[in-house]
């Protein structure tokens, strides 16, 4: 377990060591190597620790009813509130309301046009319009 643990702790990312592995004394490569195995002792009781922490917060979702898929849709929910009440998908509803409004608002106007009481109204408008101006050109 300790040489899979070293090999992990020196990664690509770490910068390269200033000193040799020649350079450093008998005593200094003990003293290394002593931390080294106390540090990765620490990294496997503390990886053993958050493991214990995450299985017991499972068991407390779990018995909450907090599953997994219930917080997918918490989370899809939440995320369509905030996208609804966001400026771009506002103006893009508004639009679209208009724009839908604006041709209802067209072809009620085109069937009341062609409607039999729209045009009795219309000769009846014309007729007053003579009579008033009673053969004057306007």
């Amino acid at each position: 377990m300790t040489g899979a643990m070293t090999e992990t702790s020196a990664g690509a990312n770490e910068p390269h060591p200033s000193t040799k592995p020649e350079d450093l004394t008998e005593a200094e490569q003990k003293k290394l190597k002593s931390e080294l195995a106390k540090l990765e002792a620490e990294i496997v009781t503390l990886r053993h620790a958050l493991a214990d922490k995450e299985r017991h917060c499972v068991e407390l979702k779990r018995k909450l009813g907090l599953t997994a898929l219930v917080g997918l849709k918490q989370n899809l929910s939440k995320s369509w509130h905030e996208v609804q009440v966001s400026n771009a998908y506002m103006k893009q509803k508004t639009s679209a309301a208009l724009s839908t409004m604006g041709s209802a608002l067209c072809k009620k106007l085109g069937d009341m046009k062609k409607s039999s009481t729209f045009r009795s109204f219309e000769g009846l408008v014309g007729t007053i319009k003579s009579r008033v101006a009673g053969g004057r050109e306007l």
